[in-house]
C-alpha cells in the first residue's frame, strides 16, 4: 500500500510517517522483493552450528559426547531438571561452557525436553455488568486500605464491606495482616448476620488483589453460591461505593489522630466504624445513618426513586 502511494509521486517520508512504517523496514522489503528466487532460498539463515562446546580449560567436547552425557543425567536424580538446570548440571561436573540455548537444542534433538506446565485457571475473572439495585442485600463492595501506626512504623490493614444501597459497612477486619482466610471470614460474617434462610445472596464486587483472585476466596464463594465479580484493572470507578467509604477513613480517622499503638488504631477503628453505621449523617440517605435508613426504607411503600445505578 505504501509503495503504491509513493508510485503515485506522494513524499516517500510523508507517506512512511503516517502509515507508521520505518524507512529502513520498507526499503529492506524493496530490497529483497527485487532479489532473485534462487539467492531467497540459498540465503543463509544464522550462524552454523559448530558441533561442539568447550570446557572451562579449552578442550573441545562434541556434541556427541554432550548428548551421552546427557542421557546419563537423565538416568539419575536429575531426570527431573529441565534444560536450564541440565546445562547448569554439565557446567558443574564437566566445567562445560554450556549456555541454555545449546542445550535446549540437544535436549529437542534427543526428544527429552520436559513438558511445558500450563496455568491453569480454574476461576476466570467475571466483570461486573450494569444492574438497577433497588434494595439492600443486592450489591455489596468489598476492599482493603492501609493504615499506618507511627511509633512502630509500620501499617495495618483494613478490609470493609459496604452494602451499596444503604451503604452500611456490613462487615470489616482490621489487623497486621490481610490474607484469604481473613476475607473468607469476614464475608462469612457478614453473610451470617445480614441474609436470612432463603433469602436471596448479594452480589460481591472487588477488584483485583491477591486476596480476591485465591483458590480460598472463590472456592467459598462457590460453595455459598455467591456471585463474585472482579473489577477490571484501573478502574475504582466501578468500586466507587467502598473506594469513597475509604476515603472517608482518610479524611476523617487517619487525618485527624497520630495511632502511637495498634491497639489504639484498633480501638480508633472500632469506634468509627460504630459512628458511621449508627451516627453519621449521610446526605444521600435523607440526612439519616446507614442504620437508620435501612430500617427506614423497609417501611416504604415505593421504593423506586432510591435506586442505585450501576
Amino acid at each position: 500500500m505504501a509503495h503504491r502511494f509513493i508510485k503515485q509521486g506522494n513524499p516517500a517520508t510523508l507517506v512512511l510517517r503516517i502509515i507508521g512504517l520505518a524507512e529502513s523496514t520498507y526499503y529492506a522489503r524493496i530490497k529483497r522483493a527485487k532479489q532473485p528466487k534462487e539467492h531467497k532460498q540459498t540465503a543463509r539463515k544464522g550462524r552454523p552450528c559448530p558441533g561442539y562446546s568447550l570446557t572451562i580449560s579449552g578442550v573441545q567436547i562434541d556434541d556427541e559426547q554432550i548428548k551421552k552425557w546427557l542421557l546419563e543425567l537423565l538416568e539419575g536424580e536429575e531426570h527431573i531438571y529441565g534444560y536450564r538446570c541440565l546445562a547448569q548440571c554439565l557446567r558443574n561436573k564437566y566445567g562445560l561452557s554450556l549456555n541454555p540455548k545449546k542445550c535446549y537444542r540437544l535436549c529437542k534433538e534427543l526428544e527429552i525436553l520436559q513438558q511445558q506446565r500450563k496455568k491453569k485457571i480454574n476461576y476466570p475473572r467475571r466483570l461486573p455488568v450494569n444492574r438497577m439495585v433497588t434494595g439492600s442485600n443486592q450489591l455489596w463492595q468489598m476492599d482493603i486500605k492501609y493504615g499506618r501506626v507511627v511509633a512502630r512504623n509500620r501499617f495495618f490493614f483494613i478490609l470493609s464491606i459496604i452494602d451499596i444501597f444503604d451503604r452500611v459497612i456490613v462487615g470489616y477486619y482490621v489487623g497486621t495482616t490481610c490474607e484469604a482466610k481473613h476475607a473468607v471470614q469476614v464475608l462469612g460474617k457478614a453473610l451470617q448476620d445480614r441474609i436470612q434462610p432463603g433469602e436471596p445472596l448479594p452480589t460481591i464486587r472487588t477488584d483485583n488483589g491477591p486476596q480476591f483472585v485465591s483458590a480460598l476466596f472463590e472456592d467459598m464463594c462457590t460453595a455459598w453460591g455467591v456471585v463474585h465479580e472482579r473489577i477490571p484493572p484501573k478502574t475504582p470507578d466501578l468500586n466507587a461505593y467502598i473506594e469513597s467509604f475509604h476515603s472517608l477513613v482518610e479524611r476523617n480517622l487517619f487525618a485527624m489522630e497520630i495511632f502511637m499503638t495498634l491497639e489504639q488504631a484498633y480501638e480508633a477503628m472500632d469506634r468509627y466504624m460504630d459512628f458511621y453505621n449508627n451516627r453519621r449523617l449521610h446526605g444521600s440517605l435523607k440526612r439519616m445513618p446507614p442504620a437508620k435508613f435501612s430500617k427506614w426504607i423497609l417501611e416504604q411503600e415505593d421504593r423506586t426513586k432510591f435506586y442505585r445505578a450501576l
